[in-house]
């Protein structure tokens, strides 16, 4: 079976914290497909098209089934997430996604989203350091580390951080699923 993973995004998303585990996990044997509002293709703030790839899977949010997929990964982007926040089917999506134990992997602005979604009370979340007043506020306990590993939930703050953030995205993923493999980090 073709394993799946779902990016939540939208328009002046941070692009790299989209491309990198786009074709990160493409390169893991994922099939990547991308939420966008009306399942149109939008653009970074950084001015990429996102998604990049021209024949790349678009859905929207209304076609989003948590059967589906078997992880979602939430870029971050200061005003993506000011506005993607404030869609309450995307922030249900992702409150039943996590009562179902599946994983989800955030970065940056991203935990925006897990805030809105009331998934953080008493957990571990990392997150752009701007919004660790918003964390905090939200029950979390704000922790500042390449990435946060919390159950399900796998958090990180900034993109200099991208690699070591998919690497335990991926190895949380295949713990999960049969297949040990090690990384560095705080559990």
């Amino acid at each position: 079976m073709m394993k799946k993973a779902l990016i939540i995004t939208g328009n002046l998303v941070q692009d790299h914290e989209f491309i990198y585990p786009y074709y990160r996990l493409k390169e893991e044997g994922f099939q990547v497909v991308t939420a966008l509002k009306d399942a149109k293709f939008c653009v970074g703030s950084l001015g990429t098209n996102i998604p990049s790839d021209k024949d790349a899977k678009v859905i929207s949010y209304e076609e989003m089934k948590i059967g589906d997929f078997d992880l979602i990964v939430i870029p971050g982007g200061a005003k993506c997430m000011e506005y993607l926040r404030q869609n309450q089917l995307v922030l249900d999506f992702i409150n039943k996604w996590n009562q179902e134990g599946k994983i989800i992997s955030s970065i940056c602005h991203g935990a925006q989203m897990l805030i809105s979604s009331k998934i953080v009370k008493g957990r571990k979340i990392s997150g752009y350091y701007s919004i660790k007043d918003d964390i905090n506020n939200a029950g979390a306990i704000y922790v500042d580390a390449p990435f946060v590993t919390d159950k399900n939930i796998v958090s990180c703050p900034h993109y200099k951080y991208l690699g070591d953030w998919m690497k335990e995205t991926i190895r949380l993923y295949k713990e999960k699923n049969g297949s040990k493999d090690s990384s560095n980090g705080l559990r």
